[in-house]
């Protein structure tokens, strides 16, 4: 079955494609950019997730048959508008941050250059999937510093709907989560899932030990048994009774969590078990997971706090139109002016400073031709951050797929790192580098 993404979007960006067509406005040169004003739970930086999908959403973003039979029935745009969308493709250029890149306020995350009915057309489709994807990202990339270099497994499929379940186990793993339980996820990604037993399944059962030697019968003694469904010390013991001291795991979905690790590492020593891993569970965050980092835990799972963003389900990025050119071609640069939503107007390069050390110490947001134009900005004023993702309407290679997700989990590992100290912090805060337009 032929899938579309051209009915995610809002209303009103179809009756302003139908109102610029009629009065003569459509086709003019424009330019958006997505952005986020602020970081939403004063975060110390944002992670950019979402990229791909995107482009794989523009990709599909095609008016058929049946969502032009519902635009009609519902008189949602007159018969002009319905004759543009039928062939609608997406033609103009698209710059941005590369996927796994970190950002912060007024980075522009995507620039869209187009007409101004292509470019309005994306603005839904872009939020959505970059205000979600990002938001998880920052919180998984949060989280991911504080296990302090021990595996963390993304595991909130239940706590969020079906397919942003996928879309988080994606951004997670792209800000460094190891594994997904998902199977989707690994299905459509490439992720690694992982999965053994839950506490249904010792219930199940007679018996705790019934239930672990069906479990290491089915699955083998490198297998992960659930040892709180009862007596945690208990559990311990008769799960090395029934799989040996060759057990892989243990795993902890309850209890005050610090002690309890410990008290078990202990038990596991005792038993003979001293390499059997521990992996805990248990509503764990950023917070949690940093009080954890230095207990004989092995790995962690993260449900709900990963896949709604930490408390911040969502970045809070805008879409702003900043250029279009006039009657007579020429460039001119727009902004809003309403109370608390300024934005700035004007095409936009970008390039991050550095010191000496490689610590980036400024985002450098450069007005002048833009991105693929005339080159703004002295050699010291960084790196350039915007890349080409589509040109003249061709998406380019590197920013889909497994090739993409495996560039972005690379990626960020080392944005993350060229970061000031401050940007590890978990307290609420300022941005860990200035924002400068010149």
């Amino acid at each position: 079955m032929e899938t579309t993404t051209a009915l995610l979007t809002d209303h009103y960006e179809l009756t302003m494609v139908d109102a610029a067509l009629q009065a003569g406005t459509a086709h003019r040169r424009s330019v958006f950019e997505l952005f986020a004003r602020r970081l939403s739970g004063a975060r110390r930086y944002g992670a950019v997730a979402g990229t791909g999908r995107l482009l794989e959403a523009i990709r599909d973003f095609r008016f058929g048959e049946p969502e032009l039979e519902f635009l009609r029935r519902e008189r949602i745009v007159s018969d002009q508008a319905i004759d543009w969308l039928a062939d609608f493709n997406f033609s103009g250029n698209i710059w941005g941050y590369p996927e796994g890149e970190v950002f912060f306020p007024g980075s522009p995350l995507i620039t869209v250059e187009s007409s101004f009915a292509e470019g309005v057309l994306l603005e839904t489709i872009a939020l959505s999937i970059l205000n979600e994807d990002s938001a998880v990202a920052t919180a998984a990339s949060r989280m991911v510093h504080a296990a302090g270099g021990k595996p963390l497994a993304e595991m909130g499929s239940r706590r969020t709907g079906e397919r942003s379940a996928v879309a988080a186990a994606r951004a997670a793993f792209i800000a460094g989560f190891s594994a997904t339980s998902n199977l989707e996820a690994g299905r459509s990604y490439g992720i690694p899932t992982m999965g053994t037993a839950a506490h249904s399944f010792t219930l199940l059962h007679d018996s705790e030990r019934q239930a672990f030697e069906a479990q290491v019968a089915a699955l083998g003694v490198d297998t992960t048994l659930l040892v709180d469904t009862y007596d945690i010390d208990e559990g311990v013991r008769t799960a090395i009774e029934v799989a040996g001291t060759g057990l892989g795991a243990v795993r902890i979905d309850s209890g005050d969590l610090p002690i309890v690790v410990a008290r078990v590492r202990r038990l596991l020593d005792e038993l003979g078990a001293t390499k059997t891993r521990i992996t805990v569970t248990n509503d764990l965050d950023e917070y949690t997971v940093a009080a954890l980092a230095a207990s004989p835990v092995d790995s962690f799972g993260v449900g709900t706090s990963v896949v709604v963003g930490s408390g911040t389900p969502t970045m809070g990025m805008v879409y702003k139109l900043v250029a279009h050119e006039d009657g007579n071609g020429d460039w001119v640069s727009v902004a809003k002016k309403s109370a608390d939503k300024i934005s700035v107007g004007g095409r936009k390069s970008v390039r991050r400073a550095y010191n000496s050390r490689g610590i980036a110490t400024a985002e450098r947001i450069l007005l002048g031709d833009g991105p693929g134009g005339e080159e703004e900005g002295a050699e010291n004023d960084g790196r350039e951050v915007l890349v080409p993702l589509v040109l003249d309407g061709a998406e380019q290679p590197g920013h889909t797929g497994a090739e993409g997700i495996a560039a972005a989990r690379e990626r960020h590992q080392l944005r993350v790192k060229e970061l000031p100290p401050v940007a590890m912090s978990l307290t609420r805060g300022d941005p860990a580098i200035p924002t400068e337009y010149r």
